[in-house]
C-alpha cells in the first residue's frame, strides 16, 4: 500500500457543466441542506454513482452483433462461406453502435 503526499492527492481537473435551472436549483438546494460546496457535492455524487454502477466492461462481437441477424435481405444463407461477408457485417455493426465501445 502506497501514501501519497495529500498535496498530491488534492490535483483535481475542472470541467463546465450545462444544467437546466431546475436542477441547479436542487443541486444548491442539496449543498446547502449538506453543508457542502456544490463541485464537492457533484463529485460525491459522480463517485457514489460510478462506483455502484461497477467498471464498465469491454463489448463482445456478439454483443454488438446480436440484433444483426435477419435485418439483410438477399444474403446467402451461409454467410461464413463468404469472405467478404465479416468485413460488410462489422461496418454495419460499428454503424449502428457508434455509442458503445468495443
Amino acid at each position: 500500500m502506497s501514501f501519497k503526499n495529500p498535496a498530491e492527492q488534492q490535483i483535481s481537473h475542472a470541467f463546465s457543466l450545462k444544467l437546466p435551472d431546475d436542477l441547479l436549483v436542487q443541486l444548491d438546494s442539496e449543498a446547502k441542506a449538506r453543508g457542502v460546496t456544490k463541485p464537492s457535492l457533484v463529485r460525491d455524487i459522480l463517485e457514489q454513482a460510478l462506483r455502484k454502477q461497477g467498471p464498465a466492461r469491454a463489448l463482445s462481437c456478439y454483443d454488438v452483433t446480436r440484433d444483426l441477424p435477419g435485418t439483410f435481405k438477399g444474403l446467402p444463407k451461409d454467410l461464413v462461406s463468404d469472405p467478404n461477408t465479416w468485413s460488410v457485417l462489422g461496418a454495419v455493426a460499428l454503424a449502428r453502435n457508434t455509442d458503445r465501445t468495443l
